[in-house]
Formats: C-alpha cells, sequence, structure tokens
C-alpha cells in the first residue's frame, strides 16, 4: 500500500482533498457511464463477429485506464468489476426486443436514403400524401354502388311488367305488324326500366283502318291488367266517354280528373299507370290541348311516370301510298324504308296537332291476303268452330285487295274478319 500511494501522482492527492460530496458525484458520474457502456454491449447484434466484439472490449479499458488517472482504485475496481460481471434476467425477451429495434432502425435508414454518384448519402423528400386521392376513391365507390343499384331497380321492373310475356304474345295473335311490335316493346323496356323519369312516354299508333292497331291497345290493357292493377289501366273510347252531343268542356274535365286520379293512386303505390285513347281522330281541339299539357316535361313526378297510347287513323292515307307506291322496289323490307314512311307520317300529324310532336309514331302498314287468312283462322278457333282451310280461303276471297304485282294488301283489314265468321 505505501508503494501504491507513493506511486500516485500529484493530481490524485488533490482530488482526494476535496469534499466528499464532490467525491460522490464522480463515483456516480463514473457507474453511469460503466451501465451506459454495458447496455450498448447487450444491444450488440450477434451477427457480428469475433473480432468486432474483442476490439470493443479494447476500447472500453482503454477508456477505463484514462479515467484511472484521476482514481486508481476506482478504476481497478470497475475493470475487475466489468470483466466478470455477469447479466442475469428471466426475460430473454428483452435482447431480442433490442435486436429488432436495430434492425428496423436501420431498415427506415436504407429505406429513405440514397447512393448519388458522388457517393453521398441524402434523404428522399418527405411524401406528401394528398386528401384528393381518398375524395377520389369514395367517389368511384359511391359510383360503383349506385351502378349496381341501378342493374338491380332495372332487372326487378322488367321482372314484374313481365315483358317478354307480352312480346310473345303481340306476335302471335298480331299478324303482319312485326316491326310496329318490336318498337313498341322496345319503348316499354327502355321506360319501364326505372320509376324516376324526365318526361312521360307518349306512342302514337297511326295506319289505315283494320290494320290491328286497336287489337294492341286491347292487348296491353290486358297484360297490364294482369301484372298491376285494374285501377292503373284506363281505355278511354272517344265516342263511348265524349258523344257527339256532349259539350267539350265536360269531356274536358272529365278527362282531366280520370288521369289525375289515377296518377295520384299509382304514385303512391310506384306503379306506372297506363293510359290508351282509341279513336282520337275524333277528340276535340279542347281534348287534344288538355292531353297536350300532360305529355309536356315540366310537370311534378306523379305526372312524368304514365304511358299514353295514342290510337287513330291519322295518316293511314299516306302510309298505304307509301306501300303502294314502294312495294315493287321492296323498300318496305329495309331500315331506310321504315324512316322514310316515318318522315312521311310526322309532318301530318304535327299539322293535326303539336301534341304529336312528343310522341313516338310507329306506323302501322297494310295487311297482305296471308294476314287475312291467319285472321279468320284466329277467329274461328275462339269461337270454337272447325277450321277448314278452304272454307277459309272462300270467305277471304269475299274481301276486296290491292293487286301490286303478285301480292295482295286488303282495303280494309281484318275489320270485317269478324262479320263474316259470325255470318
Amino acid at each position: 500500500e505505501e508503494v501504491a500511494d507513493a506511486g500516485i501522482p500529484a493530481a490524485s492527492r488533490r482530488m482526494a482533498s476535496l469534499s466528499s460530496p464532490l467525491r460522490a458525484i464522480i463515483r456516480l458520474r463514473r457507474r453511469y457511464r460503466v451501465q451506459k457502456k454495458g447496455r450498448l454491449h447487450l444491444q450488440l447484434p450477434r451477427e457480428k463477429s469475433a473480432e468486432i466484439v474483442h476490439t470493443r472490449l479494447l476500447q472500453r479499458q482503454l477508456s477505463l485506464n484514462r479515467t484511472g488517472m484521476y482514481s486508481p482504485s476506482m478504476s481497478f475496481f470497475n475493470q475487475t468489476s466489468f470483466e466478470s460481471s455477469q447479466y442475469f434476467t428471466f426475460d430473454t425477451s428483452v435482447e431480442q426486443y433490442a435486436m429488432k429495434k436495430c434492425r428496423r432502425k436501420k431498415s427506415r435508414r436504407k429505406s429513405r436514403m440514397v447512393l448519388y454518384p458522388d457517393k453521398t448519402k441524402r434523404y428522399l423528400p418527405a411524401e406528401e400524401k394528398s386528401k384528393a386521392k381518398r375524395c377520389l376513391f369514395l367517389l368511384m365507390a359511391i359510383m360503383f354502388f349506385q351502378i349496381l343499384n341501378a342493374i338491380e331497380n332495372l332487372d326487378d321492373n322488367l321482372q314484374k311488367y313481365d315483358l317478354d310475356g307480352l312480346e310473345k304474345t303481340m306476335h302471335r295473335e298480331v299478324f303482319g305488324q312485326k316491326a310496329a311490335v318490336e318498337s313498341i316493346v322496345e319503348l316499354l323496356k327502355d321506360y319501364l326500366a326505372t320509376h324516376v323519369h324526365n318526361k312521360p312516354l307518349v306512342i302514337s299508333l297511326n295506319g289505315p283502318t283494320g290494320v290491328g292497331k286497336s287489337h294492341v291497345g286491347w292487348l296491353l290493357a290486358k297484360h297490364f291488367r294482369s301484372v298491376m292493377d285494374n285501377d292503373f289501366v284506363l281505355q278511354y273510347f272517344v265516342m263511348h266517354h265524349c258523344p257527339s252531343g256532349v259539350a267539350p268542356l265536360t269531356c274536358e274535365i272529365d278527362l282531366s280528373k280520370k288521369i289525375s286520379d289515377m296518377v295520384t293512386r299509382a304514385e303512391i303505390e310506384e306503379k306506372t299507370p297506363l293510359f290508351i285513347l282509341d279513336e282520337v281522330e275524333l277528340m276535340s281541339p279542347v281534348l287534344l290541348d288538355t292531353l297536350s299539357r300532360f305529355f309536356e316535361p315540366n310537370q311534378t313526378n306523379e305526372f312524368l311516370n304514365a304511358i299514353y297510347i295514342l290510337i287513330s287513323n291519322i295518316g293511314g292515307g299516306e302510309i298505304t301510298r307509301f306501300v303502294i307506291q314502294n312495294e315493287s322496289a321492296e323498300l318496305l323490307h329495309q331500315h331506310r324504308g321504315a324512316e322514310e314512311l316515318l318522315s312521311v307520317v310526322q309532318p301530318v300529324l304535327r299539322n293535326v296537332h303539336p301534341l304529336w310532336k312528343a310522341a313516338d309514331i310507329i306506323p302501322f302498314v297494310l295487311l297482305e291476303k296471308t294476314h287475312i287468312i291467319s285472321c279468320f283462322l284466329e277467329q274461328m278457333r275462339r269461337e270454337g268452330l272447325y277450321p277448314d282451310q278452304k272454307h277459309i280461303e272462300h270467305l277471304a276471297n269475299q274481301l276486296s285487295y290491292y293487286t301490286i304485282g303478285d301480292k295482295q294488301y286488303s282495303r280494309m283489314g281484318c275489320k270485317q274478319v269478324v262479320a263474316k265468321v259470325n255470318l
């Protein structure tokens, strides 16, 4: 001990002469440094080689020896305690957690730093998250669900009205008007797909007498009464509901009341009412003005959800002349011929009244002799008579026809078939 005291430098003697609180602070500081270096030793990754660990230990010993310049006894104590100290804990996950944390920090640094050509590392600029992307994704999701809902409603409405069954019935019972039937069904499918519209559906059936216009109206009324209710279908015959002796104003009030009441009830039950107006050519201008007000688009929602079927012979003469003049050129069997026929009928109807501007016009052409024979056969089956082919041809020959080449077109259509069968 005397030899050790003799080797103590003057600086240590001066430290020994200091007060005991200062020495306590210095000891606490040294212990803190030792504990800190011990934690660094715990956090050292296991993947490090033995040489790196050995160099770290030598560096720590050198640092402790430097501190021993001030108190050799304390440095000797710290060195021996460091070499002989063992760390023990029941929680084995502490070291693993430190390793994972260290790796996570390194991975983050690698992902955010970029090595430039001049071998310098720089941080990438912080990415700013835009709120516009979130709004765009939200808008796309809303549009997707809206489209999906519209498709489901479309299927539900078409199944509710059973338009496929209506089309089969009309093709089976209406003769010689294939294009007209397809146009009517197509318009109904487009309109009845949803319950929200910007204007009512107005279909005008025009053509000469006996070609099947009234029969189509009767089939439509029968079908919609079966799928909906009798309260939402109105068949209005001008000669019956508004005879010649009744004042036009009275007929106007009566028709307006019927349409308004039915539309109101249909809106409550979310159904589309059907109005079939036959013999429109006999309507007075007052009634036509009343109808045109119901066809306007600037109305309340319940009056926009309605279907109007206008049946008249207006334009029948023009259709007859067009068919007779263009049959030899086979223009009737082409799409261009249907457009030309429509261009002939539209000006005639609009000159009668402007309400036909809001209507979809469907012309009915003349019936051939084969169609008249089919009418006789169908009527005999309804009456329960035996359909003799020779007898049917004999009855068909009693009617008058337009003869054009090798084809014959009936002048009165199937108008006289019922009377002939009954006779």
